[in-house]
């Protein structure tokens, strides 16, 4: 009996021996691992600084972007990237769960893993490669074989989306243009609370929210930007090999694990999918030409100028844009017919339908159903008639028993990549009040009514961040002219279908002349809401007028500052493809501090002499103030 114990013992022994060697074996190898990499310099390369999301410091070094702790496996890995790499190595011959998705190294960080894995040619007998069923049931799923680029259009209405948005789309294998939409997206977007409130522009544009990758069914974006907000989408297919798609989904797997702080004018949705396709192509160098703030016109813009990466665009218009493109192939008669019937469904059965040939028929049925599940997807609480109306109407076309005919919707604006880019320098000089003046004035972006419009939203304003010199000559003054933090206007015609209402905001400073005071810093809040209708008279024109508030405040006025309301009612005109008109008319009356009024008049005529050059005049009147300046714009 004693030889029992003894056996156990020796093969305890043999156990803790053969363990014991593993270790020392393991730890012996991740040291000739990062010996190999120091040796070879692999901190230092640009691969490794796009997996770790690296940027140089203001005071040299390096700092990544990522902001999610669990995605280093070093304690200094944010600003150290041979320490990064290093821990890096020596985790990958652990099975610790590690992360925020709680995986094995090598499962967490597949893109660091393969990558040093061939940098290296990684020994499988002394460092064996785990199985990642987790990702490579996700990888699988994509059946991936080609990636597009997503682009909905400006959505003035939602503060994050009003310069667009990006996604991309991961193609499938097999795939047609009918079922593109099946596809799985890469989205990145912050996480936002429901009831952020006011909240939600002031921490966005700090850094105040996480922002996170996500894949998400194309289809259900499409739904959101198309049907419900009325965006029109395009998409670019972009020519990357089986090896450079097989890179990015391997780094967009990592980066769903982590979190970066997200920045509405900088980091957002469009730049950490640039470093996605940085990952996929280093050659690219997307995100290095984004140092202040990152536009996503600026980023399509960008990438369709590489050469070879676009393989071709395609084009999804809006649900409301449809609308409006099938009514401008009708009659007067038949969009009133068309209009009748999603009112009221008796009408199919008037004499006025029964008169048109089958496929006349079927088109306005399509039409009216069209206009009623773009009710439907917009209301809030979208009433159970209009639910019911539309299955009526379904329920006609079927009987006919004839497809409907392919309709190509022709966008109302052009690509993006086509218009002009998003920030403008101009120098000018004029005339006011019996004085002559130089201008330099500069708008870190984006576009305004009178700007040339290729690629850009309709009747659309968003002005940030711009600024105005001035040197008066007989004054002997220089002076900032005015200056605006934000000025958006949207002009949303009214027609026998749609009668969504215009809108308008602006905040900044202006120099007025009032009472003694000839140059005078006065600080200007005001909103207003009204309406536009369009005309074809000349080439097209849109007439608006607005009901507006405004407070200003300046040491011009006795009691420093005056509050009160009125209105504006303009016009914007087309006379050619290169010439645009505006003039408005503004009365206000301010009951509030110091008691006076307000009228104005403002005529502005831009002329486009290249995509991102301009010839301005414009002329400004306020009471005993008359200001005109010719100015030469260029956008950059």
């Amino acid at each position: 009996m004693w030889l029992f114990p003894a056996l156990v013992a020796s093969a305890l022994s043999f156990i803790v021996a053969l363990t014991i060697g593993d270790a020392s074996g393991a730890d012996d190898y991740a040291a000739q691992l990062v010996a190999q990499a120091r040796e070879h310099k692999l901190a230092d390369e640009r691969e490794w600084h796009l997996l770790l999301h690296y940027r140089p410091g203001l005071f040299g070094g390096y700092e990544s972007e990522q902001d999610d702790p669990g995605f280093f496996l070093s304690p200094t890995g944010k600003t150290d990237p041979e320490a990064e790499l290093e821990s890096t190595l020596r985790q990958f011959f652990s099975t610790d769960l590690v992360g925020r998705s709680q995986q094995p190294a090598q499962c967490a960080f597949v893109a660091r893993y393969h990558w040093l894995k061939t940098r290296l040619n990684f020994d499988a007998a002394r460092l064996p490669p785990l199985a990642c069923d987790r990702f490579t049931r996700w990888y699988e799923e994509f059946q991936a074989e080609s990636i597009t680029l997503i682009f909905p259009s400006a959505f003035l209405n939602n503060p994050a989306s009003m310069f667009g948005h990006t996604l991309l789309r991961v193609d499938q294998k097999g795939q047609t243009e009918l079922t593109r939409i099946l596809a799985y997206t890469i989205n990145y977007a912050a996480d936002v609370p429901p009831d952020a409130g006011i909240a939600y522009p002031i921490k966005g544009i700090f850094g105040g929210y996480r922002g996170y990758f996500s894949t998400i069914p194309y289809y259900l974006k499409v739904q959101t930007y198309r049907d419900i907000e009325n965006r029109d989408i395009w998409e670019y297919r972009l020519n990357f090999t089986p090896d450079q798609l097989r890179r990015l989904l391997m780094h967009a797997w990592e980066l769903g694990n982590a979190y970066f702080d997200y920045f509405f004018f900088k980091e957002n949705c469009s730049y950490h999918l640039l470093a996605l396709l940085d990952y996929a192509d280093p050659t690219l160098h997307l995100t290095d030409e984004f140092l202040f703030w990152t536009v996503p016109a600026d980023t399509v813009r960008l990438i369709a100028s590489k050469p070879g990466l676009v393989a071709d665009v395609a084009y999804r218009p809006s649900r409301s844009n449809v609308i409006r493109r099938k009514r401008e192939t009708l009659s007067a008669s038949e969009r009133r017919l068309a209009q009748r019937i999603a009112h009221d469904t008796a009408e199919i059965q008037s004499p006025a339908f029964a008169r048109l040939d089958p496929p006349k028929q079927a088109f306005l049925l399509d039409l009216a159903s069209d206009y009623l599940r773009y009710r439907i997807d917009t209301s809030d609480a979208p009433p159970t008639e209009l639910k019911d109306r539309n299955r009526e109407v379904l329920t006609a076309r079927s009987r006919l028993r004839i497809p409907s005919e392919p309709f190509a919707a022709v966008p109302f604006a052009q690509r993006p990549e086509l218009g002009h880019k998003t920030s403008r320098a101009s120098v000018g000089a004029g005339w006011r009040n019996n004085d002559t003046f130089e201008e330099l004035a500069v708008r870190a972006g984006y576009h305004d009514l009178l700007d040339p419009e290729i690629g850009y939203t309709p009747d659309a304003q968003i002005e940030l961040a711009s600024i105005a010199l001035r040197r008066y000559n007989r004054a002997d003054q220089a002076r900032i002219e005015r200056a605006t933090l934000a000025n958006v206007i949207s002009l949303l015609p009214i027609d026998a279908v749609f009668h969504a209402p215009s809108w308008k905001i602006n905040v900044g400073m202006q120099t007025i002349r009032y009472r003694d005071c000839r140059l005078c810093s006065n600080g200007v809040v005001n909103g207003g809401i009204g309406g536009a209708v369009e005309s074809r008279w000349l080439k097209r024109e849109v007439w608006f007028a607005f009901g507006e508030a405004e407070a200003n405040y300046s040491g011009a006025y006795d009691e420093r500052h005056r509050v009160g309301g009125g209105g504006t009612a303009g016009m914007l005109a087309d006379l050619t493809d290169r010439w645009k008109i505006m003039a408005t008319g503004t009365y206000l009356k301010y009951p509030l501090g110091d008691k006076s009024d307000d009228l104005r008049w403002f005529v502005g005529s831009r002329f486009t002499l290249a995509r991102n050059w301009t010839v301005r005049v414009e002329y400004q009147h306020r009471d005993h103030d008359d200001d005109v300046v010719l100015s030469i714009q260029a956008f950059f």
